[in-house]
Parts: structure tokens; sequence; C-alpha cells
């Protein structure tokens, strides 16, 4: 089994501290967990995602384009800039 989650948002709205509680929260299940922050202008109101993979074994924390399990925006705009990662 393997879940990707795409987080995505503008700085400010809790991306980083959503993923983090995601993944801390499949560690403790005892899943294997990578995770990458891309942070940009985010103190600026930028454009902030975060790639979270879960699973029996992860080796990359980069989730490709098309084969995310689940797209969290927490902006319409960053929603519709990162549909195509969705599988």
């Amino acid at each position: 089994m393997k879940i990707d989650v795409l987080m995505a948002g503008v700085g400010g709205q809790g991306i980083i501290l959503a993923s983090d509680a995601l993944a801390e929260v499949a560690l403790r299940s005892g899943y294997d967990v990578k995770k990458a922050d891309s942070l940009g202008m985010a103190q600026r109101g930028g454009s902030v995602t975060s790639h979270v993979r879960l699973g029996e074994h992860v080796f990359s924390p980069l989730i490709k384009r098309g084969e995310a399990d689940f797209l969290l925006a927490f902006e319409r705009l960053e929603a519709a800039r990162w549909a195509d990662y969705l599988g």
C-alpha cells in the first residue's frame, strides 16, 4: 500500500504544520514516511507545497506529476495550479 498526499496553499496557511502532523501520525501508525516541502516566497504569501508519501517502503519524498492520491489545497488558485499532479 502507498498513499501520496500533496498539500498546497500560500504562506501562513499552515501547510507545513498540517503536513508535519500527517507525517507524524503515519510514523506512529507504523508506516514508512517521506516528506518534502517547497516554500518559495512563503513569507510574502507565495506558493507553499508539501509532498507526503507513506506506505510500507517509500524511497523518494517527491510525488511525480499524475501520481498523487490526494490533493489537499488550502487556496482555490493553488488547487488549480497543482491539479495535474492528481492520479
